[in-house]
């Protein structure tokens, strides 16, 4: 599994099961790997583009930032109209994954009681390693939104309610 992250996160990356860490800031992910099965992408559309280039033939890149695909569009019972706009914002790189010979999608995520049961179980059994930087009283709701603006924290950030 490879990622990136910066200088400060290497070793962070590493404890939770990266093989291969890049940092953005120094190198190119897309000039330092190739051949992957699967990318997931959370970041912008030019990240989306670079991710393209490290997946081998037949590979797929799940994006959860867009943009919304088709068959999302489908999923929702979007109308002829949103259907069409949807497919007129995705088509750039569902053609450039066309060209490269692999696949695009976009993932809408929602809240599921069953697949947070799931994750839960995956948790106890220690495959899921959560990271939780800092934890927040609910009287510091703003202290907690600033410190995540800041871009210091280094994993979630959780409001305690009681």
């Amino acid at each position: 599994m490879a990622t990136t992250t910066s200088t400060a996160n290497i070793e962070l990356v590493k404890s939770l099961g990266a093989d291969v860490v890049i940092d953005y800031r120094k190198d190119d992910f897309e000039k330092v790997l190739n051949d992957y099965d699967l990318v997931l992408n959370s970041q912008d559309g030019l990240t989306l583009e670079k991710s393209l280039q490290v997946l081998k033939p037949g590979g797929k890149l799940i994006s959860i930032s867009g943009p919304p695909d088709p068959d999302f569009a489908k999923q929702i019972g979007a109308s002829w109209f949103v259907k069409l706009i949807i497919r007129l914002l995705s088509s750039k790189v569902r053609k450039k994954a066309k060209r490269l010979n692999v696949d695009f999608s976009f993932l809408f995520m929602r809240a599921s009681g069953s697949q947070l049961n799931e994750i839960t179980t995956l948790i106890n059994a220690g495959a899921i390693k959560p990271v939780i930087d800092k934890i927040f009283p609910f009287q510091s709701v703003n202290e907690a939104i600033a410190y995540v603006e800041s871009g210091r924290a280094k994993g979630k950030v959780v409001i305690k309610i009681k």
